[in-house]
């Protein structure tokens, strides 16, 4: 029997983490909720593009987003299914261990905390713990 339910869809789940920028953005919101400006800074890619990342994880299960006022915030949900929430669980455990995922999250501590923020980042909210409200880097 198939630990899978036929309504989960398993491939979308694997699309989704077969993308590199889609890991580096899952990698940043590891445990935050993150506005989208901020990704855009620290992987100096377009906010199109960026978002359209963000729809790819949100169709596949493992993305919120939240509107407060003009920003978007996102921040990583576990998929309703165990053995997808633990796949899920596993892969950003294994990105923490990358070279290029700690530069990205070294990137968001230096710029949320940065005494004089970036013009593109002026009035955005800082990034929170999903726990506690407070930025992440301090």
């Amino acid at each position: 029997m198939s630990d899978f339910p036929k309504s989960y869809d398993l491939a979308l789940l694997f699309a989704a983490l077969a993308d590199r920028t889609r890991l580096r953005l899952l990698n940043l919101m590891s445990g935050k909720e993150v506005c989208v400006c901020y990704f855009v800074e620290i992987l100096g890619q377009s906010q199109p593009k960026i978002s359209r990342h963000l729809a790819y994880l949100r169709r596949a299960g493992v993305v919120t987003a939240r509107r407060e006022g003009k920003w978007m915030h996102y921040k990583i949900v576990a998929p309703k299914h165990a053995g997808a929430a633990r796949m899920l669980s596993e892969a950003l455990a294994v990105l923490r261990e990358d070279k290029t995922m700690k530069a990205d999250l070294a990137r968001l501590a230096k710029v949320c905390c940065a005494a004089q923020k970036l013009p593109a980042l002026d009035g955005a909210p800082l990034p929170v713990s999903v726990e506690a409200v407070g930025c992440v880097g301090c």
